[in-house]
């Protein structure tokens, strides 16, 4: 099983609200339920660092993840790197969770 790791960057003034459209796209996942996509965001420590891991279709399609997308550019600090990755394990991966 293949999926998609990318990492990147915002300025330090853009992080919160890159976070706050990133809960948007969780939520609308939690609407909608696509069959077959696996998704997880990360915060690092560092405030300003994102990981996506992305496995499966039907991410570009939804309304939230599309306003993510529309000014993402404007938030980076550092341009986006992708890698493939292969899933080797997972421990309760299908839970979908925002924290409070």
């Amino acid at each position: 099983m293949s999926a998609a790791v990318i990492r990147y960057q915002t300025k330090p003034e853009a992080a919160d609200e890159n976070q706050r459209l990133i809960e948007n796209v969780f939520a609308e996942l939690a609407a909608t339920a696509p069959p077959g996509l696996r998704y997880s965001a990360f915060r690092l420590a560092d405030g300003v660092t994102f990981v996506h891991v992305v496995d499966g279709d039907g991410l570009p399609e939804l309304t939230a993840f599309q306003e993510f997308q529309r000014t993402f550019a404007d938030r980076l600090a550092v341009s986006p790197t992708r890698d493939d990755a292969t899933l080797i394990g997972s421990y309760s991966a299908a839970v979908l969770a925002v924290p409070s």
